[in-house]
C-alpha cells in the first residue's frame, strides 16, 4: 500500500521516517494525537533499514543483528560459555599431554566423574571449539550491522539540521519556555545567542530562529566504541591463526637442544640454576621449608638455515640470541617469547664416557663420548672402530623376545654395536651396551647375547665400562641433568590488536558517558517566544544553560520550571 511521506513544509521523508527530517514535526499518527508525549529523539526520528515494512530475506537476517535485544542474549550467552571453560584447566594448559586419550585420562583422574562429562562436552577446549568462535563471529556482525543501521541515519539527520523547526517539535522537547517578547526580537535573539556561544555553544540564526548546539561529538561515542571492540573481537579470532599465535610448553633437561614446534627455530638449555631461600631470609613460620628464590634457564636460540625439513640431514642451526630466562624476564626475538614456566626435578642421563677393554688381554683400547641423545654411527678407537648397529632410547622386549623401545626418551638405553680391527673376524664382534647397569638390563644382555650366537655372531671378547671419579662431588664420566625445565612458547601477533581494540573502545566510552550532546532550538513568531531544548542524559545541566541564557537575556525563570517531563505526566 502506498504511504505519503510527505511533510506539510514540502519535504519528502524516507518510509518509516517518525519526525519530519527538515522541519521536525511529527508524521506518526500516535505522536500527532497524544500531544502531551515527549518525541523520540535518539535518532531524530529518522528511519532506520530495520524498520522497514515488508523485509525480504536480506532485510530479515539485518534486522535480527540489528536487534540490541539480541545482541545482549548473544554476550550473555558467551558470557556464560566462558564461564564454563573456567571451571576446570582448559586442555591447553596441561603441560606434556598431547593425545586426546591422555586428557581425557587426565579428566578422569583429577576430577572424576564430572571431569569425565566436562572433557566429553568439549567444554576442556571451550575457547577453541566451534560454538565459542561462532557466537564472537555473531556478535562482531550484531556490532556491525548495529552500528550501520543506526549511525547513517544519525548521521543524516545530524549533518542536515533545519535551524527552524516546527512548534510541535519545540513544544514536545524535555526542556520548553514560551513568553512574549517586550523587546526587538532581533536585539534579544542576538543577547541570547551571545549568552551561549559563553556556554560553548555553536550558535546557528535564521529568520528569527535559533539552534544552539554543544558537544555534538559524544553522539559518536557508542560507535567509536562498537569499533574498538570489533577490532578487539578479530584480533581475538586472529588467534585461531597458526601464524599469529602459539601458546605450547616445551620441556628440557641441561643440555637439551630442541625444536620448538611449528617453527624453524631450535633452544638449548646450557644450564638449569634453581636457589633456594635460606632459614635467615624466612619468615619465623617459613624456616625449615624450602622456598624457592630463583629458577633460572640460560637458554639459547638457533634459527634452522639448512636442512630443515630433510628429516635424514642434521639441520644447520646459527645462534640469534641467548638470554637468562627468569619469570617475568622472557627471551624474545621477532615475536617470539619464551617464558620460564615451571621445573621438575628429575635426574636424566645425557652422556657418559666409556672404556674399551679386551677381557681376553686386559688391554685398554681407548674411550669416547657416547651420548644418550643422537648417537654417532662410528667411533674410532686407534685400530679398532665402534659402528653402532641399533639405538633403543627406551630398551625393553615384546612377547616374542625381540627387542623394542617403548618410548623415545632415554629413560634405559641401550646400545648394539659391532667392533672392527685387525685381529677380530671379518663380520666384527657385536655388543650391547647399557649406561645405566642394572638386574634387568642384565637379564636382557644374557638374552640378547644368547640371540646373537644363535645367528653367528660373536660376542663376549670385548667390554664397555665407565671408570668413574670424583671431581667436585660429581663423576667426572658421567654427565646429567638434576633438573627439567618447562618454558612456554608464546607468539601472539593479535596483542597489539588486541590493544588498540581496547584503546579505542575506551575512547568510545570515554566521550559518551563524559560529554552529553545538547540543542537548543528557538523560533519567534511575532512576538512570540518559543524555545526547546534536548539532551542525551543530564537534562539539569541543559536546564541550568538554558535558565542562564535566558537570564543574561533579560528573562529570570527557574530551571525546575523548564523541565516539560512534568507536564508530560
Amino acid at each position: 500500500m502506498f504511504q505519503n511521506t510527505k511533510c506539510e513544509c514540502g519535504h519528502q521523508n524516507p518510509v518509516g521516517t517518525v519526525l519530519c527530517e527538515s522541519c521536525g514535526k511529527p508524521l506518526d499518527e500516535a505522536l500527532l494525537k497524544d500531544e502531551k508525549a515527549l518525541l523520540e529523539m535518539r535518532y531524530d526520528g529518522v528511519a532506520r533499514r530495520s524498520q522497514k515494512a515488508n523485509p525480504h530475506l536480506v532485510d530479515r537476517i539485518w534486522n535480527f543483528f540489528s536487534s540490541v535485544k539480541i545482541a545482549v542474549y548473544l554476550i550473555i550467552i558467551t558470557l556464560i560459555g566462558a564461564s564454563l571453560g573456567t571451571i576446570f584447566q582448559q586442555e591447553s594448559t596441561l603441560i606434556n599431554l598431547t593425545e586426546r586419550s591422555e586428557f581425557a585420562a587426565f579428566y578422569k583422574e583429577k576430577y572424576g566423574t564430572i571431569g569425565i562429562v566436562y572433557h566429553a562436552l568439549g567444554l576442556s577446549r571451550t575457547f577453541e571449539s566451534w560454538w565459542f568462535i561462532t557466537l564472537l563471529v555473531m556478535i562482531g556482525t550484531s556490532l556491525v550491522v548495529c552500528s550501520l543501521d543506526r549511525v547513517l541515519p544519525l548521521y543524516r539527520a545530524l549533518s542536515k539540521q533545519q535551524i527552524r523547526k516546527h512548534l510541535q517539535f519545540i513544544n514536545r522537547q524535555q526542556v520548553i519556555y514560551s513568553a512574549d517578547l517586550t523587546e526587538p526580537a532581533k536585539d534579544w535573539l542576538e543577547k541570547f545567542g551571545k549568552a551561549m556561544k559563553r556556554k560553548r555553544y555553536r550558535v546557528w540564526q535564521e529568520d528569527g530562529a535559533l539552534l544552539a548546539e554543544k558537544n555534538r561529538f559524544s553522539r559518536w561515542g557508542p560507535y567509536i566504541n562498537h569499533i574498538g571492540l570489533i577490532i578487539f573481537l578479530l584480533a581475538v579470532l586472529g588467534r585461531s591463526v597458526p601464524a599469529w599465535h602459539m601458546d605450547q610448553y616445551l620441556a628440557l633437561y641441561e643440555g637439551e637442544t630442541r625444536q620448538i614446534p611449528g617453527t624453524n627455530y631450535y633452544v638449548t638449555n646450557d644450564k638449569f640454576t634453581l636457589d633456594y631461600y635460606s632459614d635467615d631470609e624466612l619468615a619465623a613460620n617459613q624456616k625449615g621449608t624450602k622456598v624457592v628464590k630463583l629458577y633460572e634457564t640460560k637458554a639459547r636460540l638457533f634459527e634452522c638455515t639448512d636442512a630443515c625439513d630433510e628429516p635424514l640431514a642434521e639441520p644447520v642451526l646459527t645462534e640469534v640470541k641467548s638470554h637468562d630466562i627468569r619469570v617475568n624476564s622472557a627471551l624474545s626475538y621477532k615475536g617470539l617469547k619464551l617464558y620460564q614456566n615451571s621445573f621438575q626435578e628429575r635426574v636424566r642421563l645425557i652422556s657418559v664416557h666409556p672404556t674399551l677393554s679386551d677381557s681376553e688381554t686386559g688391554k685398554t683400547i681407548g674411550s669416547f663420548d657416547l651420548l644418550m641423545d643422537h648417537p654417532e654411527e662410528t667411533y674410532a678407537l686407534g685400530e679398532y672402530t665402534l659402528k653402532l648397529n641399533d639405538y633403543y632410547p627406551d630398551f625393553s622386549l615384546d612377547g616374542q623376545k625381540r627387542p623394542m623401545t617403548k618410548t623415545r626418551e632415554p629413560n634405559n638405553p641401550a646400545f648394539v654395536f659391532r667392533i672392527e680391527g685387525p685381529d677380530v673376524q671379518k663380520q666384527g664382534e657385536v655388543y650391547i651396551y647399557f649406561p645405566l647397569p642394572n638386574e634387568t638390563s642384565k637379564y636382557y644382555e644374557q638374552i640378547l647375547n644368547e640371540s646373537f650366537k644363535q645367528r653367528g655372531d660373536s660376542t663376549g671378547r670385548f667390554a664397555l665400562k665407565v671408570e668413574n671419579a670424583l671431581v667436585d662431588g660429581k663423576m667426572n664420566n658421567i654427565k646429567y641433568s638434576e633438573y627439567t625445565t618447562y618454558l612456554n612458547i608464546r607468539v601472539d601477533k593479535a596483542m597489539p590488536y588486541i590493544w588498540v581494540g581496547a584503546a579505542i573502545s575506551m575512547i568510545g566510552l570515554v566521550m559518551g558517558f563524559y560529554w552529553q550532546h545538547r540543542r537548543i532550538w528557538l523560533r519567534i513568531d511575532g512576538d512570540k517566544l518559543s524555545l526547546g531544548g534536548h539532551t542525551n542524559k543530564n537534562s539539569y545541566g541543559l536546564r541550568a544553560d538554558v535558565a542562564g541564557a535566558l537570564g543574561a537575556s533579560g528573562i529570570e525563570v527557574d530551571p525546575k520550571a523548564l523541565d516539560n517531563r512534568r507536564n508530560a505526566r
